[in-house]
């Protein structure tokens, strides 16, 4: 239990750490062409292995070179923790992209997408179903029992 707490807070030092790298550490012109946000790491329960996950915003090409950029720069990210976090061995790292927002957007634009169309043939927009009022509130099933 204590080693997943300790996972834990190494994983969020190694985050700000790799965050404030990539604000001014790291001098590669490919990571600077698409915004790269660190938006989470994990850490292995030996401390010995961390995956850092980015999201890249930009075209693919921006993404892709952004990515070639951050595994360039491995070694240096390594190092620097090695430096800035106290720990017995310095961890490999292993930079993966995070598509997490992209597949939420996705979702998003289907569900605008779903709402005009249901705009559009005019059908009543009532979020609970039968359940709900006139003003489309939540009801609970035992008042409506009640008042039958």
């Amino acid at each position: 239990m204590s080693n997943n707490r300790r996972a834990a807070r190494v994983a969020s030092l190694i985050r700000r750490e790799i965050s404030q790298m990539l604000m001014s550490g790291i001098k590669d012109d490919r990571i600077g062409g698409g915004m790269v946000s660190v938006t989470d790491v994990e850490v292995a329960g030996d401390l010995q292995h961390v995956k850092v996950f980015v999201s890249i915003y930009g075209d693919e090409a921006a993404r892709q070179s952004a990515m070639e950029g951050l595994e360039s720069a491995t070694g240096f990210v390594r190092h620097e923790i090695g430096k800035r976090v106290r720990l017995r061995r310095t961890p490999t790292v292993l930079f993966l992209e995070d598509k997490g927002i992209e597949r939420g957007s996705g979702v998003l634009s289907l569900i605008n997408k779903l709402a005009i169309e249901r705009e559009e043939k005019g059908e009543n927009d009532k979020p609970f179903g039968d359940l709900g009022d006139e003003q489309g509130k939540a009801v609970n099933a035992e008042e409506v029992s009640a008042e039958e």
